[in-house]
């Protein structure tokens, strides 16, 4: 988070970014101290309804009295420089002003305890009692989901009822994941996207950077691979910039030896060919230097625009490896694997340490690999390399492993099942668009593959640490962008609630439904 000083913060009224709205500023001024404070709250002492927000809160202790709401006294109160984002956005949201304190009747006071309890750094309570509200959290991550559970409440109830929340996400990995190769997204949609993401509590978005069709992202060391529709890295920047301010992590995807049909039409020299001259789409030859060589270059340039933790390797759907017969449709690709990796190597042995030395370029730039499950190979001479996640979306594809298999080799299995979280553009290939109904009704991290879920052995946070929703341009025409929002929009609020909390919901989905629409 940035470290800004308060003084002189004003609310803007949606992203803290530009300067003030509607005549609110700081109460920091000279001689404030000795405004007149506001009154106590009045009105029934009362229990109230619980907090109306997506994903719910997981526990909710109602006390009786008249609850909060803003008056023409409220504030938003931060004495920590570092909750200097989370304050403004709020006070920009509820036009009120920004203070450094002391907290009194009728304030939001936000506050950072610096400790992990049990509920994690992403862990928080919120207090309302007296006039006013209390918002903690081990981090400023806490904290910042606290505001989203106020201000959605404020925007349902017109006021928060007194009692205690006391809040934690079940799953660390929460995230929404965007094929910006097929179909472009402007800069300006995908902040759109981030902004319902931070009200959501999720915090991942994954960006599908280059495939067949484009390469959509600005580059230095190899300008001729970029499409003409393309991110610039400035746009990249104000991008992470904007996740950042909520709370979301920007991990980037650059999908490698296959979908690499945007860099090979600038290098056809490096696409691979089978022994009849046919040409596999997408796929690299992984038997040439130069082809690791590219794939590197890129990896390293980005490295630091995209300061995240995590990275997506790809590794999926390589046209060698889907061939009935690889080593004779591809001899050149086998006779490397044999040279490199012993006599009884093959090419899925070539791929496979393609993968593990693509994860060690990007380790050397402190991040976690991830990478698709079906670019993780079965009883192979060159294993996969450890320190990486997988990403499982499909049980379709040759030599399928069922999810368990890379649970009880210890992986951590990422849950993108394409059963219910996948929106491909077009719907080929008998895939279907995605309900938020069925996502609520029937999904949890659990169900990895299909719609029945692991044992509960393999099923804890542990093991499966999050999930995301996937949007695809498979057919890039067949929706424009304000349709793929539109139409993701209550699949992606149900798939926030069910990696926040994976129990049965209490509201049915009318009541789901009707509760998104107050809340936004």
């Amino acid at each position: 988070m940035a470290a800004l000083t308060l003084n002189g913060l004003t609310g803007d009224g949606q992203d803290g970014e530009d300067g003030g709205h509607g005549g609110h500023g700081t109460d920091d001024r000279a001689g404030a101290s000795r405004t007149p404070g506001p009154p106590p709250p009045t009105g029934p002492a009362r229990l109230g309804p619980a907090p109306s927000a997506i994903p719910s809160v997981r526990d909710w202790q109602p006390v009786r009295g008249p609850g909060w709401k803003p008056t023409k006294w409220t504030r938003v109160v931060a004495a920590r420089a570092s909750l200097a984002d989370e304050a403004k956005l709020l006070a920009g949201e509820l036009k009120v002003p920004v203070s450094k304190g002391p907290a009194r009747t009728g304030d939001v006071e936000l506050k950072t305890s610096g400790e992990a309890g049990k509920g994690g750094r992403e862990a928080y309570t919120l207090k309302s009692g007296k006039g006013r509200i209390t918002v903690s959290g081990a981090s400023d991550t806490g904290v910042f989901y606290g505001t989203r559970t106020l201000i959605q409440t404020y925007r349902a109830q017109g006021r928060f009822a007194d009692g205690t929340v006391e809040d934690a996400p079940d799953r660390p990995q929460r995230g929404f994941s965007l094929d910006i190769a097929r179909k472009h997204f402007s800069a300006d949609w995908i902040e759109d996207r981030i902004r319902e993401m931070g009200d959501l509590k999720l915090n991942q978005l994954q960006l599908h950077l280059s495939d067949d069709q484009a390469f959509r992202i600005e580059s230095d060391t190899h300008p001729e691979v970029v499409s003409d529709q393309h991110l610039t890295k400035d746009q990249i920047r104000r991008i992470v910039k904007l996740a950042a301010s909520r709370h979301i992590a920007v991990i980037p995807e650059i999908d490698s030896p296959g979908h690499l049909g945007a860099v090979l039409k600038a290098h056809p020299d490096l696409q691979l060919r089978s022994a009849s001259g046919n040409v596999a789409r997408g796929a690299i030859d992984i038997s040439k230097p130069k082809a690791a060589k590219i794939v590197d270059d890129l990896l390293g340039e980005y490295a630091d625009l995209f300061p995240g933790r995590y990275w997506h390797l790809g590794g999926d759907e390589y046209q060698a490896l889907m061939t009935e017969n690889p080593s004779r449709s591809y001899p050149g690709l086998a006779a490397k694997a044999r040279s490199a990796h012993g006599g009884a190597a093959d090419i899925q042995d070539l791929a496979t340490a393609w993968l593990n030395d693509r994860a060690e370029t990007v380790r050397k730039h402190g991040k976690v690999p991830q990478v698709w499950n079906d670019g993780m190979h079965r009883d192979g001479t060159v294993k996969p390399s450890k320190g990486r996640e997988v990403a499982y979306w499909t049980g379709k594809e040759i030599g399928a492993r069922q999810p368990e298999e890379y649970l009880k080799e210890g992986w951590k299995v990422l849950n993108l099942n394409d059963e219910y979280l996948y929106y491909v553009l077009g719907q080929p290939n008998d895939f279907t668009y995605p309900t938020g109904e069925r996502i609520y009704e029937q999904w949890t991290p659990a169900v990895l593959r299909g719609t029945k879920p692991v044992p509960s052995k393999w099923a804890g946070s542990d093991r499966i640490p999050g999930a995301r929703f996937a949007v695809w341009g498979d057919l890039a025409h067949a929706q424009t962008t304000e349709q793929v929002a539109k139409g993701i929009r209550m699949p992606l609020k149900a798939t926030a609630q069910k990696i926040w909390n994976p129990s049965k919901p209490k509201l049915s989905w009318p009541e789901f439904t009707a509760l998104a629409d107050k809340v936004e």
